[in-house]
């Protein structure tokens, strides 16, 4: 499950695209808060999250603000939610990039949960890492199978 915070952070991302694809104007943290339905309050914070990797940039002044730096489809969902929330592996001991042996686990290799969820997830991982902010912002045609079903073969 996301958390709240996640939330924001994508919410926000998918008003900078919308702006990058219009006007491509420099949005406040207060129009972006406004526009996304997001308390401002969190958004700072996130924001500067997000600018330290290089995903968006801010300027200062009266026409100062946020915009999105990189095109939506270079800017993964699973890179997202690994900054924001954390590692994603549903065990420790599964975590490609926090990796820690679980503290009750004699034998990884055999291991049933890290075998069961290991399977479980590294589909996921198939799925998640190949969705990006574009897969949020960009609509599929009618008729078309969501992001999701097109991702796995559906």
């Amino acid at each position: 499950m996301i958390t709240q915070k996640m939330k924001y952070a994508l919410k926000a991302l998918m008003e900078l695209a919308a702006e990058r694809a219009g006007e491509g104007k420099p949005l406040r943290i207060e129009e972006i808060a406004t526009r996304s339905g997001t308390p401002k309050r969190f958004l700072e914070h996130i924001l500067l999250e997000i600018r330290n990797v290089g995903f968006i940039a801010s300027t200062r002044g009266r026409h100062g603000g946020y915009v999105l730096i990189k095109e939506p489809r270079e800017v993964p969902l699973s890179e997202l939610m690994r900054l924001i929330d954390g590692p994603i592996a549903p065990l420790p001991c599964l975590s490609r990039r926090a990796y820690q042996r679980c503290d009750d686990c004699p034998d990884e290799e055999a291991c049933k949960l890290r075998e069961i969820f290991g399977q479980v997830f590294w589909s996921y991982l198939l799925l998640i890492d190949s969705l990006t902010l574009a897969d949020l912002v960009e609509r599929p045609g009618v008729g078309e199978a969501p992001v999701a079903a097109r991702r796995i073969g559906l």
